[in-house]
């Protein structure tokens, strides 16, 4: 299953699965990635309009609604799988399913790993990818088919997946965290990322970059707050909305930043502490609680 959705915020609205890495779309890469699967689906929106066309027998499905975030996509893709083992008149689709972002240009290092792990391990439901820092990355993970789709009906039947996060719809599974070769995980969030990469953009050269367009902004609300003198380090922010994003639900990212910003203000307001400082301590706090909420193995107070 690839998940080749999302709105790409932090890069201007470019298509993810369209940009070039090594010669060959993300897309391109991640279904050589999944080669080998009994079945392969491919989760967000036509890709006909980025220049790539799915390869005969690859299916392709939609998240509902559209932009609904990962766990939705994950729904939405175990259906369509679902569907076509009745269409081969398979009895179910197979045991197991690989998830795996489009956005992640060297994952195919990390497949191997969880593998073997499952092998070495058949009792458990899964194994997710951690990368050499520790960060957990539930899409590059390897799911029992069976438990997966456990725990899409028990959401679906309580508070639903739209904007739900992933680590949310595991968290009751039993799964193996796998340390995976450096750079598997790598993913592009921002033009920085796709830089760093080597992943490149045919319609850059012809767009505003987003970088730009934020600074400007900032300096724009800025002067109407008349707060010209103070420093916003936009990057920051932008990583506390990321955490937040991926670990509690998508709206959860404006919701943080928006009340770490005011716990800074009140904090500069009575003195605690100095501009920089404030809003370093605030968004440092906010990124800590983001990351514990509701991970695998923690329970929600």
């Amino acid at each position: 299953m690839i998940l080749a959705g999302g709105r790409a915020t932090r890069l201007g609205g470019v298509p993810k699965p369209g940009l070039t890495f090594d010669g060959a779309s993300l897309l391109s890469h991640a279904l050589q990635a999944a080669r080998g699967a009994s079945a392969v689906v491919v989760v967000g929106p036509d890709t006909s309009g980025i220049g790539d066309v799915l390869p005969a027998g690859v299916l392709s499905a939609r998240e509902e609604p559209a932009f609904a975030g990962p766990a939705a996509a994950i729904a939405a893709g175990l259906a369509a799988l679902h569907e076509a083992a009745a269409l081969r008149q398979a009895v179910s689709p197979a045991p197991w399913t690989l998830v795996l972002a489009c956005d992640m240009p060297h994952a195919a290092r990390g497949i191997a790993p969880l593998w073997e792990e499952l092998r070495a391990h058949p009792e458990v439901e899964g194994a997710m990818a951690v990368s050499a820092d520790g960060r957990q990355q539930p899409l590059l993970g390897v799911y029992s088919t069976r438990a997966l789709e456990r725990e899409v009906s028990a959401a679906s039947a309580t508070s639903g997946l739209t904007n739900s996060s992933v680590f949310r719809l595991l968290a009751r599974l039993n799964l193996l965290a796998v340390t995976v070769p450096d750079g598997s995980t790598d993913d592009v969030d921002t033009w920085e990322d796709a830089a760093a990469l080597g992943i490149h953009n045919e319609q850059e050269a012809d767009m505003k970059s987003q970088e730009e367009t934020l600074e400007d902004w900032c300096r724009t609300l800025l002067q109407a707050f008349e707060l010209e003198g103070v420093d916003v380090d936009i990057n920051e922010v932008l990583a506390v909305a990321g955490v937040a994003a991926h670990s509690v639900v998508r709206p959860a990212a404006p919701l943080t930043t928006f009340i770490a910003g005011y716990a800074a203000g009140m904090a500069r307001g009575i003195g605690q502490a100095a501009d920089d400082t404030a809003m370093s301590a605030a968004l440092d706090l906010a990124r800590q609680v983001a990351k514990q909420y509701l991970e695998p193995g923690t329970e929600a107070e």
